[in-house]
């Protein structure tokens, strides 16, 4: 159901409620099922507990009034079941991006997308590039048995990770992301560079760590659930290499200095994450990845 009209659904006791059962620290999964249990479809009432649950952390964060919220506000948004998101109400055409200006070129509910147009630079591009070339290896995957990482078929790119924060254009990108997404600094991975040269790819799968792998408990231990990913496009190939959501039928194309976010408030299929890289058919294609957490992470 389109934003706007899950917002109409939305009354005021509805909204006081849901906040209600955030600060008492009543679980997402418990608050959903009563919401069910009232005849909400599953699809609205995540929406709606998101809307709700999202606003409401927001003015606690960047208001003044003092709350449990506002001084605790990580373990509130874990509590809530809410992540990172951007507000397009209003069908903005632009986003105040701090120091910079961002275009909405599109804007799905479900799963929750928003593709950006000039996130970065072609400069701030380059730069990223450049730093990462001499730190590139084989791409590895989450190993989600033991917690580490492996070589998987899956994804056949090269790439490298940043330390948050470790130079000014790190910092600075960062701070733009985190004002977009609504979501603060420290909940963010470093920034993952990679390259797909003809023929590389990363078939379709989550960002999220699965719930029920024996892994999962220590990569979590780092700081909770990815929630979001930003995706950012450094160098376009000659073809091929969009982003692709099968399940709903969309691609992304990898242009230069824009960038596509997603978020998944609940670490589960419904969430119709499930994403992927096309193969590059020619040319080259680097992309920087900025995955979001629960909480801070370390």
């Amino acid at each position: 159901m389109d934003a706007n009209a899950v917002a109409q659904m939305i009354t005021p006791e509805l909204r006081q409620w849901l906040v209600a059962q955030a600060e008492a620290a009543r679980s997402p999964k418990d608050t959903l099922e009563a919401m069910k249990a009232s005849g909400w479809s599953e699809d609205i009432a995540v929406q709606a507990m998101q809307m709700v649950l999202q606003a409401h952390l927001t003015r606690k964060q960047f208001g003044v009034e003092p709350s449990p919220v506002a001084t605790r506000p990580l373990m509130a948004a874990a509590a809530a079941g809410v992540g990172p998101d951007i507000d397009t109400s209003g069908s903005p055409p632009y986003l105040d991006g701090g120091d910079r200006r961002v275009g909405v070129l599109a804007v799905l509910s479900l799963p929750r997308v928003v593709v950006l147009q000039g996130l970065l630079s072609d400069e701030e591009c380059e730069s990223l590039i450049e730093a990462a070339r001499p730190r590139m290896q084989r791409s590895l995957t989450v190993q989600t048995t033991t917690g580490g990482e492996e070589l998987n078929d899956v994804r056949t790119s090269n790439g490298m990770f940043f330390t948050r924060g470790e130079s000014e254009l790190m910092q600075r990108i960062e701070a733009r992301i985190a004002r977009l997404v609504r979501w603060p600094v420290e909940n963010g991975e470093g920034i993952q560079v990679l390259q797909y040269r003809p023929g590389a790819e990363y078939k379709p799968h989550y960002d999220y760590f699965d719930p029920a792998a024996p892994g999962t408990p220590t990569i979590l231990a780092r700081g909770g659930q990815r929630t979001g990913t930003v995706i950012m496009y450094l160098h376009e190939p000659d073809g091929g290499g969009g982003t692709t959501f099968p399940e709903v039928g969309l691609e992304v194309a990898p242009r230069r200095g824009n960038a596509v976010f997603f978020a998944y408030p609940r670490p589960e299929p419904a969430s119709r994450t499930l994403h992927g890289g096309a193969p590059v058919v020619a040319g080259e294609k680097w992309i920087a990845t900025k995955w979001l957490r629960e909480r801070v992470f370390t």
